[in-house]
């Protein structure tokens, strides 16, 4: 109703509707409801207030803080966050780690949000923002703003501009399209099936090659879980709206179909036309990480077998040239490269367990990175030329951390032996939650040469960190 009724857009639908990634969090008489599971009968003469109708003061208030402290990098997750934390303030709480049980940020690593809530109503030193928009720019991979708005959802994401009267095209789960005045209409036509967490164990498909080695691993099928679905909007003979908006995906989705789509059927039907994935097309759909299993020896020399994906073998050997790569065909679901660091970052990873030390990281971008994983919590270093704004490169630092650690502890899909995903929910990802999240300290190391992306090298240092902490568990996810 908010969305698509009201035109309210900064209520953002990041799980279709799962209630499970708090991205359309809202008020509703000052308690917050998740949106998408909420049937608007239930709220009939209830007051509801989105992040839009908060008081002046208040939203600017939060919107400072969120950028003062790097709490917010796309700013898609933000509005519902922002709402769950006005909620706590109001309420005269303070347990923010709890109350993000009910969100998912896949990009700052939570710390900062924590941060973003002790810094509310405070001055901050001012920023060159546009520096900060360059320094987000490089490590995002795609042209990316950073500004107080951003938290606010106005980001401009795919949907948000969407005409109200656009007809609306939903996958069919048929490899066509479903078309329907509205969202309803259309996942009505499509016969949408609510996603579930699968009972079935997760699996590592590949075999380690045999051989004498100093340390092996296996990883399996990891989602992405970018939180803004697949989505796009085309005029009839318009161009489509970008799916990458104010934030890349870090990889996930500059392969998506939702801009031809749109485009197609706008054509088609001589009307605009919105294209939306659901959180269960994304996962069916959407590229994977692809798993490997490998040997590697202290020397530098090891087999690294991966499920074959365009790029993968080029990157571990550019990395490695010590290593051979063996592709193998696997049935599952689409793999790509262009996921953050994919094979690079699992060739240091598993070469740092093969000398029993983490050592720096270079990536191929050039950037320098060194990590350590303790019970204190996670320290990283990192050289990468010109900071350009060093709150957007720690707060990029930090989310890379966590992703890293969330990958090697945790992350994983069960998929079956037709290679169909069947864990099609936020939470069955495996992703670390705030509360779980340990501390992280990011050193900067400032310089003038040109700036570079330093992220992706801070996550396949923690990454191997990570992996040594854990005793080199001969699988990940290495604690599920």
């Amino acid at each position: 109703m908010l969305r698509d009724r009201l035109g309210v857009r900064s209520p953002k639908d990041g799980c279709s509707p799962q209630g499970q990634c708090g991205c359309c969090t809202v008020l509703v008489d000052g308690a917050p409801r998740v949106a998408c599971v909420t049937p608007a009968r239930r709220i009939a003469g209830r007051s509801v207030v989105t992040v839009g109708g908060l008081p002046d003061d208040e939203r600017r208030a939060w919107a400072d803080a969120f950028c003062a402290t790097g709490a917010s990098q796309c700013g898609f997750c933000t509005p519902g966050i922002i709402m769950r934390l006005a909620a706590l303030r109001a309420q005269g709480k303070t347990d923010v780690e709890g109350g993000l049980v009910a969100h998912l940020c896949r990009c700052t690593g939570w710390r900062t949000i924590g941060e973003a809530f002790a810094a509310y109503g405070l001055d901050h030193p001012p920023r060159d923002l546009d520096a900060a928009s360059r320094r987000a720019t490089i490590e995002g991979g795609v042209p990316q703003r950073v500004g107080p708005d951003i938290p606010l959802g106005g980001g401009g994401f795919a949907d948000d501009a969407a005409p109200l009267d656009a007809l609306v095209a939903v996958p069919d789960g048929r490899g066509g399209w479903a078309v329907g005045e509205t969202l309803t209409e259309a996942r009505a036509a499509a016969g949408k099936v609510q996603g579930r967490r699968s009972t079935a164990q997760t699996v590592h498909p590949l075999d380690v090659p045999p051989g004498d080695w100093d340390v092996t691993l296996r990883t399996t099928w990891v989602e992405p879980a970018y939180l803004e679905p697949d989505a796009s909007w085309c005029a009839p003979g318009g161009e489509p709206a970008t799916p990458l908006a104010n934030g890349g995906a870090f990889g996930g989705k500059v392969g998506s179909v939702a801009p031809e789509v749109a485009r197609l059927l706008a054509d088609e039907h001589g009307r605009a036309v919105r294209v939306l994935l659901s959180r269960e097309d994304v996962v069916r759909t959407g590229p994977k990480r692809p798993p490997v299993a490998a040997g590697a020896n202290a020397d530098g020399t090891g087999v690294v077998r991966v499920v074959r994906t365009a790029g993968v073998p080029d990157a571990i050997r550019a990395f490695a040239p010590g290593v051979e790569v063996e592709e193998v065909d696997v049935a599952g679901p689409p793999t790509s490269s262009a996921l953050r660091a994919t094979g690079w970052a699992e060739a240091a990873a598993l070469l740092a367990g093969a000398r029993g030390a983490a050592g720096p990281v270079r990536s191929p971008s050039g950037a320098v990175a060194e990590a350590e994983v303790g019970e204190a919590g996670v320290r990283v270093r990192v050289s990468c030329g010109d900071p350009l704004d060093e709150v957007c490169l720690r707060s990029y630092c930090i989310g890379a951390a966590h992703m890293a650690l969330s990958w090697v502890t945790s992350e994983g899909i069960a998929v079956d032996e037709r290679g169909e995903a069947l864990d099609l929910t936020i939470r069955s990802f495996g992703i670390v939650r705030a509360r779980d999240m340990p501390p992280v300290s990011v050193e900067i190391e400032s310089s003038s040469a040109e700036p570079v992306n330093g992220s992706d090298a801070v996550f396949a240092a923690v990454a191997a960190a990570t992996w040594l902490h854990d005793g080199t568990s001969p699988e990940w996810p290495t604690r599920r």
